[in-house]
């Protein structure tokens, strides 16, 4: 794999070459300081250009970066279409270094530097930017709830408590399982983060899709909640339920207290419903009363 030394100046004379090529920036983890450096990490780039079509109308120009062994371009994919503006090409190459490579045209440079923070500038051939930009992960930080924040992420976990629950009374696997791992967990991680907020100061970023949150909580949450990603049945799904379950209660009763909310009775409501129900349909000496399948 070539070093990150070998890279950046790859990159940095493929831009200083090409007159095409106006503004070369580096974004995401490679910028953040508060991220400790690996191989793993891809080299997110964006190139402005002055000339889109000349690009994009053929990859050869590619080549200079290295031989690949795969490559997407999500703004040229029917099955995938991208929402965002610009022209990406994902490269992996064959020593295993990767380049998110993305290029803008040069009226979009306002809008760009609106958005994240995460930018360092390699090249600015014509002074456009006109200022430093440090990089910095603030507008990432977890950021402090009100109480209707709170109310809502708890209405949302409880709510969709029942879906979960009537998927598994179905036997409808795979149903129960989205709605656990898709709406239900990032209502569950999301009250974890305000946790951690509360005890950090809201000072910091947990990372993205919260990779960090294992270092801010303690051993035992952090045991329950990866507990509840076995999921290959339906006795286990009841069982991750149950625990996200407790963790949610344990947590949100803590973070309501903090913002001086009022843990509101969708638990009390709900919680016998699901008991209620596992009782009738989740116990395995419940199968042949109700005709079920096996769990």
């Amino acid at each position: 794999m070539r070093t990150e030394q070998e890279m950046m100046e790859l990159i940095l004379s493929s831009a200083t070459a090409d007159e095409r090529i106006r503004i070369a920036t580096l974004e995401g983890s490679r910028t953040n300081v508060h991220i400790p450096k690996d191989d793993f990490q891809d080299y997110d780039i964006t190139f402005f250009v002055t000339d889109m079509e000349s690009f994009t109308s053929h990859d050869g120009w590619l080549n200079q970066f290295g031989s690949r062994i795969l490559l997407q371009k999500p703004e040229d994919m029917e099955l995938f279409p991208a929402e965002e503006k610009g022209f990406s090409y994902l490269m992996l190459f064959d020593d295993y270094t990767k380049i998110d490579l993305t290029l803008l045209p040069l009226d979009e440079l306002e809008n760009y530097l609106d958005g994240d923070q995460l930018v360092q500038v390699l090249l600015d051939k014509d002074n456009r930017i006109g200022r430093e930009l440090v990089p910095s992960d603030i507008q990432y930080h977890v950021q402090q709830p009100t109480c209707r924040q709170f109310d809502d992420c708890c209405n949302e976990f409880w709510n969709v408590t029942t879906y979960v629950v009537k998927g598994l009374c179905r036997r409808r696997l795979l149903f129960a399982i989205d709605h656990l791992n898709q709406i239900l967990r990032p209502e569950l991680i999301r009250m974890l983060a305000w946790k951690v907020g509360f005890e950090t100061g809201f000072s910091l970023s947990l990372g993205k899709n919260n990779t960090f949150i294992s270092r801010y909580l303690p051993k035992a949450a952090w045991e329950d909640l990866i507990s509840t990603y076995r999921m290959d049945g339906c006795r286990q799904v009841w069982g991750a339920l149950f625990v996200c379950h407790r963790l949610f209660r344990e947590t949100a009763v803590e973070v309501a207290e903090r913002l001086g909310c009022t843990y509101p009775d969708y638990d009390s409501n709900i919680t016998p419903y699901t008991e209620d129900m596992f009782a009738r349909y989740g116990a395995p000496e419940q199968e042949e009363e109700y005709g079920l399948d096996p769990i």
